[in-house]
C-alpha cells in the first residue's frame, strides 16, 4: 500500500490541475515553448495573471524555464506532464462518444 504522505502529495499534485487557467497554460505549453507575453496574448489574459499561475506551476515542478537574454521561456517540465494532459483529454473525449 502507498504511504499516507504519498497520498497527500498525490492529492496536492492533482489540485494543481483543478484550476482552468493553469490547465490552459499547460495546454499552451504542450504546443510550444512560450514566454509570459506570448502566453498572455494567446490566452487573452493579463501578464500579471499568467505570471502568478506560472509561479504555482514552477513550484509544482510542472513547468521549467530557459533564459534567452532578458526573456524567460517556459515549457512543460517533462513528458510526464504531457502524458497527464493527453490522457485526461483522451479520457474526456471517450466519455463524450
Amino acid at each position: 500500500m502507498i504511504s499516507e504522505e504519498m497520498l497527500f502529495d498525490l492529492a496536492d499534485f492533482y489540485k494543481i490541475f483543478g484550476d482552468t487557467t493553469r490547465v490552459k497554460i499547460l495546454y499552451a505549453l504542450d504546443q510550444s515553448e512560450l514566454c509570459v507575453n506570448d502566453i498572455s496574448a494567446k490566452l487573452g489574459m493579463s501578464v500579471s495573471a499568467v505570471s502568478h499561475q506560472l509561479h504555482t506551476l514552477r513550484e509544482s515542478d510542472l513547468v521549467r524555464t530557459k533564459r534567452d537574454g532578458k526573456v524567460i521561456y517556459y515549457s512543460l517540465a517533462d513528458e510526464h506532464v504531457r502524458t497527464i494532459l493527453e490522457c485526461g483529454i483522451e479520457h474526456l473525449e471517450e466519455k463524450k462518444q
